[in-house]
């Protein structure tokens, strides 16, 4: 992953688009690209998984250009929320669960 990480910085960097990265920005190119990702489910289930999967990895990429922006270690971060999700969803109430963790 590291490597794969590396290369999305090293395209960045390449062409000098850091200075277009503000958290702001960043967040509103995940956005727009989550949009993009949601599109292909409209209407029914029907997809072309190569066109979804190039979504996702425009999500996933402003995602680490966000965790770049704002100086966080991608792998911190998502333990750190994910002990926080274990405490809420704890597997003896979340099992099998769709409810929000306030109705559990």
């Amino acid at each position: 992953m590291n490597d794969v990480i590396e290369r999305i910085r090293k395209f960045r960097n390449d062409r000098d688009w850091s200075q277009f990265h503000t958290p702001e920005n960043l967040a509103k190119a995940i956005n727009i690209e989550a949009a993009e990702l949601l599109e292909h489910f409209l209407w029914d289930n029907n997809y072309n998984k190569e066109e979804v999967c190039d979504e996702l990895a425009d999500v996933l990429v402003y995602c680490i250009h966000m965790a770049d922006a704002l100086d966080v270690n991608i792998e911190d971060v998502i333990n750190k929320k994910m002990n926080k999700n274990e405490k809420k969803y704890p597997v003896e109430k979340a099992k099998g669960n769709s409810k929000k963790y306030t109705e559990l």
